[in-house]
């Protein structure tokens, strides 16, 4: 492979070296610098093509999730070397390409996917060193991430895959195998990070048996992996049905003998070495990966202790918040006790499952009436609204979404946690619905993917500050919409506002400060209304996936930062909707680029025709 990766890297640099474009251009006329532009945009983009084509060949999975299904009969070669080195070389060769390209003969626009561009594989190849790979790898699997708790859903017939033709069910058989395959290597790794020391804790391990068994415990017929043959399509004859029946079905319980062999492997051989500790800064090596976790996550450079000390900061003026809020609906206990009632009265409670699905139903047609007098540019995906399916119900968040085709022949879908509904507070789900729905998720991520004028890169990639920072930034917009003056609906958005900025204290704190699981529920309950589910629930997932909770605050700070000094600068001239199209038509962008473009904008608005 290292072989391979000269060659390449030779290759390309012989390759642009000699293009004409990067020739010397003494005493150029105005149109041999439109034509150098010209040819610097288009190998530009010819390299963001190439570069995806590379790793749409290496992730089929990606492709299929794009609505092309023409390697549908894999999932990919996950979890081996071979996937580990090629992606790795991709890296190396498109960094390689990019420094043959002279920026300063791009556009403003076309510089901007250039920064994006380098910024991302750079990250990438951050991430894919060997040192990063020993500490990741060798834990493949816990609660929140694993194909487990994904591909039941995918080969449903109820995801992104399409099952309309009989190559269709063919090849959701053959991806099985990919699934099976996958299943067993995971166990191999982990026995590698058993050898090594680097090991994952026993509460997510703890969790993933307990999924594992919930999945176990369907039968076989009940299976979401039978679930395309309950949906044949008419045109298929009824010995296509037949037989396709009975091939799903010994496919489906060569899964759960591959579930089995993970959930006994887990139960019986790595339970008992896993960590006590929950925390990174608990595992070998833990430490650096935390902080290049952090530098990924919020791509702000930013220590743990600096994080940690903004949300103190934060929690304490919410908190404050929140006391007014006391005081203005007349309730004379503590804010403890104001938390214990909401937590506890009848009134905040979802009377049923279909109750609370009414809700968010009736919410969106609230926010679509709204919506357009933020926003001119609008998603073609629709929105699904819909509850977690039961299996993975008990150990996911409040709300997630799942994003629709690019081309909006298949909606969006924000759902929704209906698991123990007495946990379930309805003052959060005007704010839930936000961040997950519209505007949130959907708007930004559909808008993203469907702009075809984009690389592939910015269509579909994203920083997790930017996205997560602009889901939390659409709650604030609840404020504008008329949803708070209702005082539960602002005490919910209050509230999530708080879990933000509690994450910025608890996560740091356990990963880099040494707190324990019930340090950090005690610290989420005192500060908050959040019941013990939903603290539980969070907690968890931050063990699982370190830093990803610190994005939401630090991107929506930013994010409002950018509004108010749009706003300062502007004054009358400011435009909403101009400032939502300038955060959202270039996808997720690292928060220090969008900074870059929002003060371009900023200044091309300031020297309009009316400006001084």
């Amino acid at each position: 492979m290292t072989i391979l990766r000269n060659a390449l890297l030779a290759t390309a640099a012989l390759t642009l070296t000699a293009s004409p474009a990067l020739a010397d251009h003494h005493g150029d006329t105005p149109a041999n610098a439109a034509d150098r532009q010209s040819s610097e945009h288009d190998r530009l983009f010819a390299l963001f093509a190439d570069a995806d084509a590379r790793n749409l060949a290496l992730n089929p999975l990606s492709r299929l999730f794009r609505g092309d299904d023409s390697n549908a009969s894999r999932l990919g070669d996950y979890l081996t070397d071979a996937q580990f080195l090629a992606t790795r070389t991709d890296i190396q060769l498109n960094l390689a390409l990019l420094a043959q390209i002279d920026r300063d003969k791009l556009d403003t626009t076309d510089q901007l996917a250039y920064d994006v561009f380098r910024y991302t594989q750079e990250q990438d190849l951050k991430g894919n060193s060997d040192e990063i790979r020993a500490l990741t790898e060798v834990r493949p699997v816990n609660h929140f991430s694993g194909f487990h708790t994904f591909y039941p859903t995918f080969a449903s017939g109820q995801g992104a895959a399409p099952f309309k033709a009989l190559a269709n069910y063919e090849d959701n058989l053959s991806r099985h195998d990919d699934y099976i395959t996958i299943t067993d290597r995971s166990i191999a790794k982990f026995r590698e990070g058993m050898a090594s020391g680097v090991v994952e804790t026993k509460l997510t391990i703890d969790r993933v048996i307990k999924q594992l068994d919930t999945q176990l415990a369907i039968p076989v017929a009940d299976s979401q992996f039978m679930g395309p043959v309950r949906m044949f399509p008419d045109s298929f004859s009824e010995a296509d049905k037949a037989r396709l029946t009975a091939a799903y079905k010994a496919k489906t319980k060569d899964i759960y003998k591959a579930h089995e062999r993970l959930r006994d492997f887990l139960r019986d051989e790595y339970l008992p070495v896993a960590r006590e500790r929950v925390g990174l800064s608990q595992m070998k090596g833990g430490d650096k990966l935390y902080a290049m976790m952090i530098e990924q996550t919020t791509t702000l450079p930013l220590t743990a202790d600096e994080i940690h000390d903004l949300g103190l900061s934060e929690v304490a003026r919410i908190k404050g918040e929140l006391e007014s809020l006391k005081a203005e609906v007349g309730f004379a206990g503590t804010l403890n006790e104001f938390f214990d009632f909401v937590r506890t009265d009848a009134q905040f409670k979802p009377a049923s499952r279909e109750a609370l699905t009414q809700s968010y139903y009736d919410i969106g047609k609230e926010v679509d009436a709204k919506i357009g007098d933020y926003f001119s540019l609008l998603p073609k995906s629709e929105l699904k609204i819909e509850p977690y399916d039961p299996a993975i119900e008990q150990f996911s968040a409040g709300g997630s979404y799942q994003q629709g085709a690019p081309d909006g022949s298949r909606p969006g879908t924000f759902y929704f946690n209906a698991y123990d509904l007495p946990s379930r507070l309805t003052t959060g789900n005007v704010t839930l619905y936000l961040h997950e729905g519209a505007p949130g998720h959907h708007f930004q991520i559909s808008l993203a993917q469907e702009n075809e004028a984009l690389p592939a890169f910015m269509r579909f990639g994203g920083t997790t500050a930017f996205v997560e920072g602009w889901g939390l930034y659409s709650e604030t917009l609840g404020y504008e919409m008329g949803f708070y003056a209702n005082p539960w609906n602002r005490y919910g958005t209050l509230q999530d506002e708080q879990l933000r900025a509690m994450r910025l204290v608890v996560d740091t704190g356990i990963h880099a400060k040494g707190w324990s699981r019930e340090q950090a529920i005690d610290f989420m309950l005192a500060n908050s209304g959040m019941t013990r589910t939903e603290v539980v629930a969070e907690v968890e997932r931050y063990i699982a996936i370190p830093s990803q909770a610190l994005a939401y605050k630090i991107g929506a700070l930013t994010i409002q930062s950018l509004r108010q000094r749009a706003q300062t600068a502007l004054g009358d001239r400011f435009d909403i909707k101009g400032f939502h199209e300038q955060v959202l038509n270039t996808g997720g962008l690292p928060l220090a680029v969008l900074e870059q473009k929002i003060d371009r904008w900023i200044a091309s608005q300031s020297a309009g025709p009316s400006g001084t």
